[in-house]
């Protein structure tokens, strides 16, 4: 599952819509949008994560946050590590190989670092 995936989710059963209900209403179909809760399918599109967000009606802070977990929701990442250095290969191949084996914590643990260091970067 993505984080988009998950949220969608979340956010159809809280408000206790059928999966089929809300597909047709979306203009896709069921099987589109379960294998999207699933991540199954590439990361969302800007205009379907749009209609999500009139869908919902959610507004400000919370549209963002989705529009921010779409972007961060593709299952099937290359990592490009040509012209980097040796330390971000293996950091890429080691995750790679073990990512599926991490548990929550750990998988937590990282993704904290990664988004302190992607923050700094911004600043």
């Amino acid at each position: 599952m993505t984080p988009f995936g998950e949220r969608l989710r979340t956010l159809r059963e809280e408000r206790g819509i059928l999966l089929k209900d809300m597909a047709a209403d979306l203009g896709v179909s069921a099987t589109y949008l379960s294998a999207l809760e699933h991540g199954r399918r590439s990361k969302p599109n800007w205009s379907f994560v749009q209609r999500v967000i009139h869908y919902f009606n959610i507004i400000w802070d919370e549209a963002d946050e989705l529009q921010r977990l779409a972007d961060l929701s593709n299952p099937r990442i290359v990592v490009e590590t040509a012209g980097l250095s040796q330390k971000a290969t293996l950091l890429a191949n080691l995750l790679s190989r073990t990512i599926g084996e991490l548990s929550d914590a750990e998988l937590d643990a990282h993704v904290t670092l990664l988004e302190l260091a992607r923050k700094r970067t911004r600043s």
